[in-house]
């Protein structure tokens, strides 16, 4: 074998590997959750902030789904780390993760949604798409995550009676490496634009 030849097939090698490395780093299977895993996050609307003001802390996981403590109080999530009830909210049917995940995956949901704080209740269709997966990099560091974009539709009333009609956008950021989103980014038009950053995390494995 002449030494262009070899050259050629080690390029052809090399390029194989990295074709095949590459698209199984695009796919991420549902994260191996376990009793003990947590995350701490922060959590700000206008003014950029590092202070954790949010914890999970995994109690029990179940094939039904999984139990914690969201701040010390309940949370519960789907085996897809869908959030069915936080201290902030209840949704029927969320659905904002199907693993698995790959770039270019799209979906869409229906789902009935209450916030806690001022008893609004909506009715929302969302579009899901896996946009890219790339780097991000948060108050906790960087990561590789899978980029995730979300726009959704709604209509309900709030307590007091007022109708609520409007569209709101998401972008969400999955890390594998975490097991859990690092960053997302919500704007809706009633409530501004929330972001929420991974700080740390402990995984029990």
């Amino acid at each position: 074998m002449t030494m262009q030849l070899r050259v050629a097939c080690l390029a052809l090698a090399v390029g194989v590997a990295s074709s095949a490395g590459g698209a199984h780093a695009q796919k991420a299977e549902r994260p191996d959750i376990h009793a003990g895993d947590r995350w701490r996050f922060v959590s700000y609307a206008t003014v950029y902030s590092e202070t954790p003001n949010r914890t999970w802390v995994v109690e029990s996981v179940t094939p039904a789904g999984i139990e914690g403590t969201e701040n010390g109080e309940p949370l519960r999530l789907t085996p897809d780390l869908n959030v069915l009830e936080s201290p902030r909210y209840r949704d029927s049917n969320p659905g904002v993760f199907r693993f698995p995940l790959v770039v270019g995956k799209r979906w869409r949901y229906a789902t009935d949604y209450e916030f806690k704080d001022n008893g609004s209740k909506v009715h929302l269709t969302a579009d899901v798409a896996v946009i890219a997966y790339e780097k991000v990099r948060v108050v906790g560091g960087e990561f590789d995550a899978f980029r995730i974009e979300t726009k959704n539709s709604f209509r309900g009333r709030s307590k007091a009676g007022a109708n609520l009609i409007g569209e709101s956008v998401g972008f969400i950021w999955y890390s594998p490496a975490a097991r859990m989103i690092v960053k997302s980014v919500n704007r809706n038009p009633y409530r501004g634009t929330i972001t929420v950053e991974l700080v740390d995390f402990e995984l029990r494995d």
